[in-house]
């Protein structure tokens, strides 16, 4: 017989509708299909899944877990991975109880791809961030760039002691919830957004994350939308070097943010403290060299003047944090924003030596990696992720994906520590009812970030070895998070039935005040964390089991806060989950088509909306133009997943190449936001490649 969740749980629990926990999003058509059931019965149970009109389309037996610690709970798992129709509205029944519905659908993740990236944009400092790419209720004026009420960024002191001088550090990314900029978390949130595309067009996937892919103000410009986005956070790391002639020039200032902490709610444009540069620190300055070395590798097709300020950068860190090795950032340093302390540097120094190694291929960088303990560590991964202050995975990822010139045996044992770290995950997750890459005592702040970049290692072992199971791996992860998972809820905002939306902001801080916005959709709560180090969490989570102490509550910063480094991870794997290849050219064939319109978001002159095109004919459809008219003078302005133009009343959407196949069955998806005067209503007739679709 099917329960409750345990009482250790109930209270974070308590949104979960159903015992079938599901990732309420859906599944890949060719991916797992797994689902957790919560139940006190030791024997199999039958399970059957149903479409949207209450068709069995498959059915089998559950198999029993028994008592799973992390959730508290007693489990059991249904597998339905053979099932692989696509289709909306789907629902698993076990034992009388139906979970939340679901779609299965090549399409799934091309949303979330662009929702999770749009998050950087909304955190953009120093910039006007505008409702024509983020709607009326997400538009304010640019944060911290010395207009009042601001006294800040343009021309910021140091804290008493730490310098004579003012420094321009406008731009970036602001951290999390608050307003400030860290080079730290900055550093390693820049990396994995970076190295995606990297990784992406090492497979040949790169123009899904190319220019005019995302809703930021520079597309159009030539460049990857994913690298514009990165080079507003690089702008920022490259303006908290220490300038020349001055005491440990080359350095990079940890921090910047207020005095105190900034009151909750408040919009960036309106904070009126003061803010103050933090001491340079080794850990800030080799973050600057890492990511600067990237930067200086990547970007060079597009930009090599860029490229060059990077480097040229890169290296000036590098040197300086070697006259400096332990210039370490306080953890009494907390008042108005982390602290971010790390005494550990050696895994930064390696990072870094790797980054620049790599770039410039310099013995003085190859004898650096070649000599640190990390080299050969067998810690560089651990069971509980990489992070700001582990990054010596990094430059084990960073050096086992891009050529170098260590000998070969060098290079071999680097990527079996890759697929050695992957198989631990993996054997993690075998282990437990929900299938999650983190250990039981795993669950501390921001443990959904731990998640993510441990599926990020998995995914670059399955690109290593091109062994199926990484990947199924990763797609096992993204269920949790959107779903299946100890309390039945997605934890990123817009999707799944039941998802986080009173996530710690100082902007997106509707549960405070009713004229503010919730976060906008695509943004990752950080998730359980048995620790409980805040008000409303101690109060309502007392007793809770591990995988179950998280509430969505603002003022649960420590379940329930957002940080660019953890959406980082998030974006990289969205974009992984996206990927398919395609094939196309020619004539556009006529199809048989199914067409889905969807309004995601509307407010008093705008709105958002996402279209999904199933193919219902017996052949592939390789190149897609879907056309229709819009009934109420509404206007595209921009789009994602496709490219869409207008003339009067009429739009035409075509694939953008990487999504231009569309097999038998199969679906895909676009997104795009619209303004309009007076009603929205939706179009009633659609034509895929001039044949009427239903």
């Amino acid at each position: 017989m099917l329960t409750a969740p345990a009482a250790a749980g109930l209270a974070a629990a308590a949104a979960a509708t159903t015992a079938v926990r599901v990732n309420q999003v859906g599944y890949l058509p060719d991916g797992p299909k797994r689902a957790t059931v919560v139940t006190t019965s030791s024997s199999a149970l039958t399970w059957q899944l149903r479409t949207a009109s209450g068709t069995v389309v498959a059915s089998g037996s559950t198999v029993p877990r028994g008592a799973d610690t992390p959730s508290g709970q007693s489990v059991q798992v249904a597998d339905f991975s053979s099932y692989q129709v696509t289709g909306s509205g789907y629902v698993l029944t076990v034992d009388g109880s139906t979970s939340d519905p679901f779609d299965i659908r090549a399409g799934l993740y091309d949303g979330l791809r662009s929702d999770s990236m749009a998050f950087f944009y909304h955190q953009r400092s120093g910039i006007a961030i505008e409702s024509s790419l983020v709607g009326s209720a997400y538009a304010r004026p640019a944060g911290h760039l010395g207009v009042a009420p601001n006294k800040g960024d343009t021309s910021v002191p140091c804290q008493s002691g730490v310098c004579d001088y003012t420094r321009d550090v406008r731009g970036g990314w602001y951290d999390a919830g608050d307003q400030g900029k860290y080079v730290v978390n900055g550093g390693i949130s820049t990396w994995l957004v970076v190295n995606s595309f990297e990784r992406a067009k090492r497979a040949g996937t790169d123009a899904a994350l190319g220019d005019s892919t995302l809703r930021v103000p520079e597309r159009g410009n030539g460049v990857p939308d994913v690298l514009d986005e990165a080079r507003w956070e690089l702008e920022f790391l490259m303006r908290m070097q220490v300038p020349d002639g001055k005491p440990y020039a080359g350095m990079a200032f940890h921090k910047v943010h207020d005095a105190a902490w900034t009151a909750l709610p408040t919009r960036p444009d309106q904070d009126t403290q003061v803010r103050e540069l933090h001491r340079p620190s080794t850990a800030a300055t080799l973050n600057l060299a890492a990511t600067a070395a990237q930067c200086a590798r990547v970007y060079r097709p597009y930009d090599a003047a860029f490229a060059d300020r990077c480097l040229a950068a890169a290296r000036k860190a590098w040197t300086a944090a070697q006259a400096n090795p332990a210039m370490y950032a306080p953890d009494s340093d907390s008042t108005g924003g982390g602290a971010y302390g790390d005494t550990q540097v050696s895994d930064e120094f390696y990072w870094a030596a790797a980054e620049l190694y790599a770039t410039t291929g310099d013995s003085a960088y190859r004898d650096a990696v070649t000599s640190s303990s990390w080299h050969t560590s067998a810690n560089a991964f651990t069971p509980y992720g990489f992070g700001w202050a582990d990054t010596a995975a990094l430059g084990r990822l960073t050096l086992a994906t891009v050529p170098n010139g260590l000998p070969a045996s060098d290079l071999a044992r680097i990527r079996s520590s890759v697929t050695a770290a992957a198989d631990g995950y993996l054997s993690t997750m075998a282990g437990q009812g929900y299938a999650v890459p983190i250990p039981k005592d795993g669950y501390f702040w921001g443990s959904n970030s731990e998640l993510a970049d441990n599926a990020v290692v998995m995914a670059v072992a399955g690109e290593l070895t091109g062994d199926a199971r990484y990947r199924a791996g990763v797609l096992e992860a993204m269920d949790y998070l959107l779903g299946r998972n100890a309390i039945g809820q997605s934890y990123v905002t817009g999707y799944g039935e039941t998802s986080s939306h009173n996530q710690h902001h100082r902007f997106w801080a509707h549960q405070l005040d009713a004229s503010l916005p919730n976060p906008p959709a695509g943004s990752l709560a950080g998730g359980p964390n048995s620790g409980l180090q805040d008000p409303v969490a101690q109060e309502k989570l007392s007793g809770c089991a591990p995988a179950a102490c998280y509430i969505d509550d603002i003022g649960s910063y420590s379940t329930n806060e957002v940080a660019v480094n953890w959406n980082a991870p998030l974006a990289w794997l969205a974009a992984y989950a996206a990927e398919r290849t395609s094939s196309g050219g020619g004539e556009e064939p006529t199809a048989s088509c199914a067409v889905t319109y969807k309004v995601d978001n509307a407010w008093s002159d705008g709105f958002t909306a996402t279209v999904t095109v199933k193919n219902t004919g017996s052949s592939a459809v390789g190149g897609w133009k879907l056309t229709w008219s819009y009934p109420g003078g509404q206007r595209v302005t921009n789009a994602w997943n496709a490219t869409v133009t207008q003339s009067g009343a009429g739009v035409v959407a075509s694939d953008a190449g990487w999504n231009g196949t569309i097999a038998p069955g199969a679906s895909v998806s676009f997104g795009f936001q619209g303004s309009l005067s007076g009603s929205n209503p939706s179009p009633t007739a659609f034509s895929l490649n001039g044949s009427a679709c239903s």
